[in-house]
């Protein structure tokens, strides 16, 4: 048999659904708010994601008799429905679970179902292995109501990326339920009125809280999101059940411009899509445990290989937590106090999320091995690779890149401190891919990250954190203070501290300049100007940057920075910003 995928267009051809929702039952308890559901999914799907409204199939209360939803479902495998067609099921209503020999098995309840008659009810498995003569090649079922019995696999991990056009060339059987058999389906309380705690969230997320940074909602997407917002609702008693059931593919709910894509016939102009994954609720490894474990990786070179999955478990761990962070402005005008309320809700996110990934990686740069090298660079290229992808949206998109600064520190300090400028460089010129539409190309770490701290700076919000409305530097100051506790715990810096921190923030800013004049010319001579700036007034010899300058330009080729290759590991190159990047500082004027 032919390979679907060469059949399959990356586009639909048409959109069709089957819509069902019951409040009122000829034999069960009754419902308040599943007509109330169907009806807003069925207007959503026709006047936001562009379902024709003969193309959906609506069935409420003693229209949904058993016989009618199979007639209605049943339809779908004509020999008109075409390969490149998407179908979505909804259904809001009772489901059942019956615990046989062989695990649990789940049922809807139609209409006109009897409670001691179990043909009367709608097996699960009928609607699933009915899928197997259905053309389309998208299927998304949404059931608001809980069951067991579905044989589900999840085949993302968090972080993940695909394709956008790809996802469209693959087959896809995809499945959210509202909970699972032994929890009961919240039918109030929602975050909309007369909706559901489920549909509530999954109406939101259908409307553009599911989408990515640049508009494009997928089931992943959309499940990821429901996911969260149901399992975390103080209304909600409820763990939404998602996944796959056939197919690798995914369901477009939306996607902008994915139109265009198809018109550039010359050159393949795909885009990677970071897929929004679920923050599920696991019991994680505690800190220490896993300090400890890292610690015996590090020590082992064979262990490289254990090393690596280790790491990028938690970089996993940390893409879930930051990708779909749910801070969005909307475009709406914000106060001052709201702006300022935002920002400080968004810094606590950021440095809950990163804390974990920052530690590790300051381990890391402090003990690595040469051997530990490609998987150190591996891991902070994958940190940024879901920001790189995302539209510039000026302060916002910046703040972003704070959880990335955030580790660039936790890990610079601790190399310095460890006396690991092998480290230090690794870290700096680990090289990013950086993609548009037509080509690519590739930057250091520390220049995209040097972009990102010039961003947050301009903007000057760390000002407006109590206690750092004065600073010259107060992203710096802060950066100094939340740091000290946490490598402090790890590496028992003491008062060198403070020494480590002024040197990372040193070189940064040199290692920056360094780059701009090597590749942009004598005019671009700049670095992120830290606390070493004001400490520097006065043409202090004493004070950070004097005190580096002074050591590179006596040990000259010895040095050591030079040696792990620092500044392309060329005293000129050195000794050159040096002389222009001190100039710079002498002009600031602080006093």
């Amino acid at each position: 048999m032919r390979d679907l995928r060469f059949l399959f267009k990356t586009h639909y051809t048409n959109s069709r659904a089957l819509v069902i929702g019951i409040d009122k039952y000829l034999n069960v308890s009754p419902l308040s708010y599943a007509v109330s559901d169907a009806k807003e999914i069925r207007q959503i799907l026709i006047e936001e994601l562009q379902f024709l409204e003969e193309n959906i199939t609506y069935l409420t209360d003693e229209e949904a008799t058993k016989d009618a939803i199979l007639k209605a479902y049943l339809s779908f495998a004509q020999e008109n429905i075409e390969l490149d067609e998407r179908l979505l099921i909804f259904y809001a209503g009772h489901g059942h679970t019956i615990t046989g020999s062989r695990g649990e098995m789940g049922f809807l309840i139609p209409y006109n179902a009897n409670p001691s008659d179990l043909s009367t009810f709608i097996a699960w498995k009928d609607f699933t292995s009915y899928t197997e003569i259905i053309r389309a090649k998208h299927v998304l079922f949404i059931m608001d109501a809980c069951y067991s019995g579905l044989a589900l696999t999840r085949n993302l991990q968090p972080g993940s990326t695909r394709f956008l056009k790809d996802m469209m060339l693959r087959q896809s059987r995809q499945v959210l339920t509202a909970g699972k058999a032994d929890e009961v389906v919240a039918d109030a309380g929602g975050p909309i009125p007369n909706h559901s705690v489920f549909t509530g969230h999954l109406i939101e997320g259908l409307r553009g809280k599911a989408a990515t940074q640049d508009g494009v909602i997928t089931a992943n997407g959309l499940m990821s999101y429901v996911y969260n917002k149901v399992a975390n609702d103080k209304n909600s008693n409820q763990t939404p059940h998602y996944g796959y059931f056939d197919g690798d593919g995914d369901f477009i709910i939306q996607a902008p411009n994915l139109t265009e894509l198809e018109k550039e016939e010359q050159v393949d102009s795909d885009r990677l899509i970071v897929i929004p994954y679920p923050d599920e609720n696991e019991i994680p490894e505690k800190q220490e445990s896993r300090l400890i474990r890292l610690k015996k990786l590090l020590a082992n070179d064979s262990a490289a290989i254990e090393l690596h999955d280790f790491l990028f478990s938690e970089v996993r761990r940390f893409l879930a937590a930051t990708m779909e962070d749910g801070f969005r402005t909307n475009g709406q005008q914000l106060s001052p106090e709201q702006l300022l309320e935002l920002f400080l809700e968004r810094l606590t996110y950021y440095e809950n999320a990163s804390q974990d990934i920052s530690i590790l990686l300051a381990c890391v740069a402090y003990w690595a091995k040469p051997v530990h090298k490609v998987t150190l660079q591996k891991v902070l290229a994958r940190l940024t690779e879901p920001l790189e992808q995302q539209n510039n949206e000026g302060f916002w998109q910046a703040m972003r890149w704070y959880p990335l600064l955030h580790i660039l520190y936790c890990a610079g300090i601790a190399a310095i401190d460890g006396q690991r400028f092998d480290s230090l460089a690794a870290i700096f010129y680990t090289p990013i891919v950086v993609s548009s539409l037509y080509q690519s190309e590739t930057k250091e770490l520390l220049f995209i990250a040097a972009n990102a701290f010039t961003t947050l700076r301009r903007h000057e919000i760390f000002k407006k954190i109590p206690g750092h409305e004065q600073n010259y530097v107060p992203m710096s100051e802060y950066l100094f203070k939340i740091l000290q506790p946490k490598l402090d715990d790890v590496l028992f810096i003491g008062k060198n501290y403070e020494q480590a921190f002024d040197t990372f923030e040193v070189f940064f800013a040199l290692a920056v300049a360094d780059l701009k004049l090597h590749l942009l010319g004598e005019n671009y001579c700049w670095g992120p100007p830290g606390r070493f700036a004001w400490k520097y007034r006065g043409h202090n010899d004493n004070g950070p940057l004097g005190r580096i300058i002074s050591e590179g330009r006596t040990q000259q080729d010895s040095w050591a920075p030079l040696q792990a290759g620092l500044f392309g590991g060329d005293y000129t190159r050195f000794d050159n910003v040096a002389t222009r990047y001190t100039e710079q500082i002498s002009g600031f004027g602080w006093s």
